[in-house]
């Protein structure tokens, strides 16, 4: 195409150049394709250092014809996106210019239909910086253009008029000191500690206090010592699953922002970039190793299985029906044989399987209300996992009963010799099978209902019934001892 005659600097009709990573959408998708690449096929990331040797453009290009992104789930940035609405409206022509690849440009430009042309990295060219702005040069002559970061200073240089989106304080400040028409300005939001919270889920340590239950159970919890290394303990798994909690909301990007729910945790809606979570999820699990050292190796070992099995579950049997609920229910029985190793204290058979059992109730009350959530959205299956619609019922009838057998197990536990030997008065302990009971049948006829619509361990945290069963049960074990 033959350059265009520049148009008059005071033109309404100059075009709009758009760059897309951090403008258009509030990620970078060279991140998230390389996301997508380690969750599908891990073994190619082997490959990258040899497509670096041939350039970063190779580099972009290998990836993303290796693991394209869905243009339809980015998170974009909707008030920049109702301002391009408008100028196109206007007639004004615009422009995608962006320095990702073009498999990616192209997908972005025929979702959004807004763009007339496209300019992008090929495997040859990595079209950043002084390369896009020739290009756009070359292209268009005179043009707006709307970018938010350093490498966008050349083009502000040589714009018409800036449009900063995003920014962060000390890049507006730049593109302000250019001596051109700054337009427009899209503030960047702030970040607030309860982002931070949020995308370390700390509201999901309350599921490590299983680590205190082997101390409580064996009645050792008035014992300093033992005490402290339980809460040793508790630390060590919250570092370890915030990582798993990071490291899994950034495989699961793409599935989360089809979720309803899900879309607003930190990384899938970008309040958090993702590459910050690539750096905290090491961090994280370098600090629960660190506290790991105050323990004993067993603890250590078992915490290594931990990580390695919850990642396998990110990885892959999340997808795989039934055995993704089973490894859910053993990840919330390790924490239980973790608090034991930590504290040094005798393992009971019976505490594990009446937690297997329980959890894995629990853990199928979470599938049910996601198949639910199918049947009303009039969907078949659930991206990224293995259930169907149609498998409510059974899910319901062996997640029932799953939680039938706990109770079970717990009767015949209190009938056991352990019982004689810990509790002066074990009878007093068959109260609390009619209370769990009782607990369990509601929980699932709550979630039939369609009431439980998240993990039930954080529905029981904000259900006042949940605690006064716990407090009771409480107080049976103290009438008990």
């Amino acid at each position: 195409m033959l350059p265009q005659t520049p148009l008059p600097e005071d033109s309404p009709d100059v075009p709009l150049a758009v760059d897309l990573d951090g403008t258009l959408v509030r990620t970078d998708t060279l991140h998230e394709n390389l996301l997508v690449l380690f969750k599908r096929a891990p073994w190619l990331l082997l490959l990258a250092p040899f497509w670096v040797l041939k350039g970063k453009a190779f580099f972009k290009a290998e990836v993303a014809r290796r693991a394209a992104l869905d243009a339809a789930s980015l998170p974009y940035h909707e008030e920049l996106l109702a301002y391009l609405r408008e100028e196109q409206a206007r007639g004004r022509r615009l422009v995608l210019a962006t320095a990702a690849d073009r498999r990616i440009a192209e997908a972005v430009a025929a979702h959004l239909g807004l763009f007339s042309d496209v300019v992008a990295s090929e495997a040859t060219v990595n079209l950043s910086g002084a390369r896009k702005l020739a290009k756009l040069k070359e292209l268009l002559g005179t043009f707006d253009y709307a970018g938010n970061d350093t490498v966008d200073l050349p083009l502000w240089r040589e714009c018409r008029r800036i449009v900063v989106v995003h920014a962060p304080a000390g890049v507006l400040k730049q593109a302000r000191g250019l001596g051109r028409d700054v337009h427009r300005v899209f503030e960047r939001p702030d970040t607030h500690l309860r982002t931070w919270v949020k995308a370390l889920r700390v509201h999901q340590w309350a599921k490590n206090a299983l680590v205190f239950v082997p101390l409580l159970a064996a009645h050792k919890a008035t014992e300093p010592d033992k005490l402290l290394q339980a809460l040793l303990g508790f630390a060590a798994f919250s570092l370890c699953a915030s990582s798993v909690y990071v490291l899994n909301d950034l495989l699961d990007l793409d599935s989360d922002r089809r979720h309803p729910t899900k879309k607003k945790r930190p990384f899938a809606a970008c309040t958090l970039p993702v590459s910050t979570g690539v750096m905290l999820a090491p961090v994280l699990l370098l600090a629960g190793a660190a506290v790991c050292l105050l323990l004993p190796p067993a603890f250590a070992a078992l915490l290594g299985t931990y990580y390695v099995l919850t990642l396998a579950y990110s990885l892959r049997l999340k997808q795989v029906v039934m055995l993704d609920v089973l490894v859910l229910a053993g990840l919330y029985t390790v924490r239980i044989f973790g608090g034991a190793l930590a504290v040094n204290v005798p393992t009971s058979s019976w505490l594990m399987m009446f937690s297997m059992f329980l959890f894995l109730s629990l853990a199928l009350v979470k599938r049910l209300s996601e198949v639910r959530r199918l049947r009303q959205s009039n969907e078949a299956s659930a991206h990224g996992r293995g259930y169907l619609a149609q498998d409510y019922e059974q899910l319901a009838s062996l997640g029932a009963a799953s939680g039938q057998v706990s109770v079970l197990v717990l009767a015949l536990y209190i009938t056991s010799d352990e019982v004689t030997a810990l509790y002066a008065h074990p009878e007093r302990l068959w109260l609390i099978c009619p209370v769990m009971l009782y607990w369990v049948g509601r929980v699932w006829l709550l979630a039939h209902r369609g009431l439980v619509n998240e993990d039930p361990l954080v529905f029981a945290l904000r259900d006042r019934v949940s605690y006064a069963v716990g407090l009771v049960c409480a107080l049976v074990l103290w009438a008990a001892t």
